[in-house]
């Protein structure tokens, strides 16, 4: 008995074959169209004649998000899109090197709560941001990098400065993308801001091919066959190149929405609260350390302030937290920390967006704990700071006494500054010896204990404050990194003070690395004249040693009218060693 398929006729098999084919060949022939753009094209249109630039899009989209600043080191691949800012009113500051572009765009963003933004050349443009980058991931800093790139044709074929941007940046950045349309720009700008701020906020990369951002006429040259060609193969290629051409640049300049997409805040839930409000509830001790991230938007430091207030529970602040309770709040314990925390029995870490604790003050309806435990942790903090005191007092083999310089500079800070900090031995030491005066008047590297983020820092702050005086504490190592930015800070016409504690060597380092090993090798720096260097480039210098040790606060002043009259000073501050910070981290 024959089955079904062996009575089959061969023609139909042979039907069945040549359908089956036909849907194969008609499936890979749309795909290549649509990879090739030639759907794309047949509904929209390639201006050959306009004298518009990718650059155009890439700035409307800042505007639209409220951009205000742009920081860059200039270079051919991004050179539309800085003049496309600059003609927008979006302020374009270029620096002396790519991290401090980063590292200001870092500041603007603490500063701010909104997307700071850098654009940098492409290869070596962008490696130089590595460090910068990575600092903000872990600070969790909504920073976009814009970085050019090889013409979309050149990539991977070994142009000039051509590498594999996207895997190197990929491990750094919570969203990545290469643009490969000039109609793409828009929606991947605004897909990368809202990425920026979203759940947890970091650092996000945008790469732009040289041919995405200069006008058609421009890249149709840069494609053309220097020679007419020949032959099939000849024709083949000259389509090819002129369909990619088109594929560039169709719809190119159609209307796009350009503002904000929605963000995705993360909120505690009730439950979360609920659970935190019961153990908080039955604390005798307790205790709150707040971080960087309590200051994320969208609650604002003035409401979180209330909130911790209004708890009643004493905390301690760190990183971007430093004063938001101003300066000498009774809550607010600044020493003995570690002694602190061992004594309490419920430690709030509220390293989460300020929401949280303003729900937990809902939920605890105006409890209170008894006075004696923030009692006994302020007179811990008193005999500690008596102790500084002390130690102010005594004299050092040679320079100035570091803490009782500093304890001036605490005297002599005015209520309207920032205070950046760059540094190991100097700023650990003003850690414990300089109050911000106010929420966001604190700015340092974070987690990742970044050396070199000083001029970028003040560079961001001064732009996002410029009634404020910026404040930055340098140690003389770590001032070496920002040096050659009071160049960028004279050409701005951006006025700000650097105090450089200035102890000829990597003191942190040291202090362990001599007794433990029994050498000061790679420590020892010099007494330099940074002020003079500094002068150099067009700046103020001033020098304050040991012949001038009676001028201290005199020279602090003069040192904020040359500020004030519009100049930025670095005062190079001539210190010993102590005994401040022995037994602290060193690393």
């Amino acid at each position: 008995m024959e089955t079904a398929a062996a009575a089959a006729p061969p023609g139909g098999i042979f039907s069945s074959f040549l359908l089956l084919a036909f849907v194969a060949l008609a499936a890979a022939a749309l795909g290549a169209a649509h990879h090739l753009g030639l759907l794309f094209q047949l509904m929209h249109k390639v201006d050959k004649t306009s004298i518009q630039h990718g650059g155009e899009n890439v700035a409307a989209v800042l505007r639209a998000h409220g951009v205000r600043f742009l920081f860059t080191l200039v270079g051919g691949h991004i050179s539309p899109l800085l003049v496309a800012c600059e003609k927008l009113g979006i302020r374009v500051v270029d620096t002396r090197h790519e991290v401090t572009a980063v590292f200001a765009a870092d500041a603007v963003a603490r500063l701010t709560g909104t997307v700071g933004v850098a654009a940098v050349t492409a290869g070596p443009g962008l490696t130089n941001t590595v460090t910068a980058l990575k600092n903000a991931q872990i600070a969790q800093s909504p920073v976009l990098l814009l970085g050019g790139a090889a013409g979309t044709l050149l990539q991977n074929r070994g142009a000039l400065q051509a590498i594999d941007q996207m895997s190197l940046f990929q491990p750094l950045c919570k969203f990545c993308a290469s643009v490969r349309r000039v109609r793409d720009i828009i929606p991947t700008l605004r897909a990368a801001m809202a990425a920026a701020q979203s759940g947890t906020p970091g650092p996000v990369f945008v790469e732009l091919p040289v041919d995405v951002l200069y006008p058609y006429f421009i890249v149709q040259k840069e494609l053309a066959p220097a020679r007419p060609v020949k032959g099939v193969m000849g024709r083949v290629v000259s389509w090819y190149l002129e369909n990619h051409l088109a594929n560039l640049f169709a719809g190119a300049w159609e209307p796009q929405p350009e503002g904000p997409l929605p963000v995705d805040i993360p909120w505690a839930s009730p439950q979360q609260v609920q659970r935190c409000v019961e153990i908080l509830s039955r604390a005798k001790r307790p205790l709150i350390v707040l971080g960087s991230q309590a200051l994320l938007p969208p609650i604002p430091a003035d409401k979180l302030r209330t909130a911790v207030e209004s708890l009643g529970v004493p905390c301690f602040l760190g990183g971007m937290a430093r004063g938001l309770l101003g300066r000498n709040h009774p809550l607010h314990i600044r020493q003995n920390r570690s002694a602190a925390l061992q004594k309490a029995d419920v430690v709030l870490l509220a390293g989460d967006v300020g929401s949280f604790v303003v729900k937990l003050v809902e939920g605890l309806g105006g409890q209170t704990w008894a006075s004696d435990w923030a009692e006994e942790l302020r007179r811990a903090d008193w005999q500690k700071e008596q102790a500084f005191r002390e130690k102010a007092s005594r004299p050092v083999a040679q320079h100035l006494n570091p803490v009782r310089v500093l304890q001036l500079v605490e005297e002599t800070l005015p209520d309207n500054s920032i205070l950046v900090v760059d540094g190991g031995d100097f700023v650990g030491t003003a850690a414990h010896l300089v109050q911000p005066r106010g929420p966001l008047c604190w700015l340092d590297p974070g987690a990742f204990g970044t050396l070199g983020v000083g001029a970028g820092f003040a560079l961001g702050a001064k732009l996002c404050r410029p009634d404020a005086e910026v404040w930055c504490l340098f140690g003389d190592g770590a001032f070496g990194y920002s040096l050659i930015e009071f160049d960028t800070f004279v050409r701005h016409k951006i006025p700000v003070m650097a105090l450089i504690g200035n102890d000829a060597g990597w003191t942190q380092i040291s202090r362990e690395q001599v007794p433990s090993l029994g050498s000061n090798v790679a420590c020892g720096l010099a007494y330099t004249d940074y002020h003079k260097a500094a002068m150099g480039l067009g700046a103020q210098g001033l020098l304050l040693s040991r012949e001038n040790e009676d001028q201290v606060v005199k020279v602090l002043r003069d040192a904020q009218r040359q500020c004030r009259d519009g100049h930025p000073v670095v005062l190079n501050i001539l210190i010993g060693r102590t005994d401040f910070r022995d037994g602290s981290i060193a690393v």
